[in-house]
């Protein structure tokens, strides 16, 4: 394979939106060791192959659908590069065929890991597993397609908290807790954020394709307060967790991020009709959600060593 074709399927991949699902992972095995628990390494280790085949799946699958569906236009000059997908089909990069293949072996190599994880942990981290396999298949393949039908930002928010929280702390401690579930939902809710945000430069391609997102059922205006509404409640979880007394005052650094939460907010306020002008705030929540998790995992890993 020549180099320029591995830059292309590495586009296709949009690892932009894989990061997120490792953080997760991280996050939740982190917890788990700052209790005390045994570090299982191979259980680590497959949990991030696991979702990182995952994600790379629901990425490809979601852009063929979208392709299908007239969803994605690349229109040159016109295209934001944090939405509207990896454009590796509309620029003829790609065919259909060669994304469906790779993304039905991701989900076939995750499948794999969910099985063994059944085998070596039991039933509950089978159950998340499958939770988020399904859940990714789904997303917009007819008949659910629940990514087109207003369900799609409420299904990444369990996915990417939750679901891959809890699934690596379980591998880790056997077990669940309150601790990992609300510092779960700190990722979780930012995810909600960045998909919405994300959605708002494709207002108009989804509502021609029937995609009934939030953003293209409720308009743009309602969209940004849905996406003020994720990141305050993410950050207000965080300080309540300190505030009960859930976790240590160090999960406050995740709290480091507020800058560029601030900026993408401004930014997608101010160019909320223009979808060249709103990339700084695309990807200033990516940021956000990267600086948030680093700041709980480097908490936490602090927090397990002085302990």
């Amino acid at each position: 394979m020549s180099c320029s074709k591995i830059v292309i399927w590495i586009r296709a991949f949009r690892l932009h939106f894989v990061m997120p699902a490792v953080m997760s992972a991280l996050l939740g095995s982190v917890i788990a060791w700052s209790q005390g628990y045994p570090f299982h390494v191979l259980n680590f280790l497959l949990v991030l192959l696991g979702i990182t085949f995952n994600s790379m799946g629901l990425n490809m699958l979601d852009d063929v659908i979208d392709f299908r569906n007239a969803a994605d236009r690349n229109i040159k000059n016109k295209k934001n590069p944090y939405s509207g997908g990896s454009g590796v089909l509309t620029d003829n990069l790609l065919s259909p065929s060669e994304l469906l293949a790779a993304s039905i072996l991701c989900f076939t190599a995750t499948s794999f890991t969910g099985i063994y994880f059944l085998w070596a942990c039991g039933w509950p981290v089978f159950f998340l597993a499958l939770i988020g396999l399904l859940s990714s298949i789904f997303y917009t393949l007819p008949p659910i397609k629940f990514g087109y039908r207003g369900f799609g930002e409420l299904g990444l928010l369990v996915n990417f908290g939750p679901v891959l929280v809890l699934g690596a702390y379980y591998v880790q401690a056997r077990g669940f807790a309150m601790e990992p579930l609300l510092a779960s939902l700190i990722l979780g809710l930012i995810m909600w954020s960045m998909i919405i945000v994300n959605e708002i430069p494709d207002y108009d391609d989804d509502r021609n394709a029937r995609k009934w997102n939030l953003v293209a059922r409720f308009g743009r205006p309602a969209g940004l307060l849905l996406y003020i509404l994720g990141l305050v409640a993410a950050y207000l979880v965080l300080v309540l967790m300190v505030l009960a007394g859930v976790s240590s005052p160090l999960v406050l650094l995740g709290l480091i991020s507020l800058p560029w939460a601030l900026h993408s907010i401004l930014v997608a306020a101010r160019f909320l009709d223009n979808p060249l002008r709103i990339a700084p705030a695309n990807l200033s929540i990516i940021k956000a959600h990267t600086a948030t998790g680093l700041g709980l995992i480097v908490s936490y890993l602090v927090d397990g060593i002085m302990q």
